[in-house]
């Protein structure tokens, strides 16, 4: 059987969701996926960018991170997505993303992707569960499979805890306070392994 084909999408503004996603992508290799890392456009203004150095220095870090195009989900067998919260939500960025993944979805090319979601906010219960479970709400549209963590191996519990997906608590220095590396690459590694099983079924 051929590897299994991940995608992780990230939007990161002050590099912590960038982070995850490399380590999701750690993860992923070393579960043996085929994986890429991908970033949704910004549809922030220049100007605004300008003035928050953390927001400037993560564009110019990620400026050679491919954009995902919706080409792009058609060749992930697995998908493990990437935000901050806004609101108990998804950034605008990704849901603009989401939104154009319609002709796709019309086709059933979405259904039966495995995807699992991590998330970051500046206070523990600012929203990181609602905003993984608002992804996940387009998920359950597309008929994908969710692969969430569970309580599925001890390092979840040093991480937080969070069943839903990894998520991160970040200081006013944009600093993670929880040590969350090894939940997201067990969460990588997971997704994989489960794509690993609807593939096989699907030969």
């Amino acid at each position: 059987m051929e590897s299994v084909k991940l995608a992780v999408i990230f939007y990161s503004m002050g590099g912590t969701n960038y982070q995850l996603s490399k380590w999701a992508e750690e993860g992923g290799k070393e579960a043996g996926a085929e994986v890429k890392v991908f970033k949704v456009p910004e549809l922030a203004p220049q100007s605004a960018i300008e003035g928050n150095p953390a927001w400037k220095a993560t564009v110019e870090a990620t400026k050679d991170v491919p954009e995902i195009k919706p080409d792009d989900l058609e060749w992930a067998d697995a998908i493990i997505f990437s935000v901050p919260t806004r609101f108990g939500n998804m950034p605008s960025q990704m849901k603009q993303f989401l939104d154009t993944t319609g002709g796709l979805w019309a086709k059933g090319k979405l259904a039966n992707k495995v995807v699992s979601a991590m998330t970051s906010a500046q206070n523990p219960h600012g929203g990181q569960e609602a905003t993984i479970l608002s992804l996940y709400t387009t998920m359950y549209h597309w008929g994908a499979i969710v692969a969430a963590p569970g309580y599925t191996d001890p390092v979840l519990f040093g991480a937080g805890g969070n069943p839903y997906g990894t998520s991160v608590t970040v200081d006013q220095d944009g600093k993670m306070i929880e040590d969350v590396k090894e939940a997201v690459k067990h969460q990588a590694k997971r997704t994989v392994t489960v794509a690993e099983w609807v593939k096989k079924g699907n030969q």
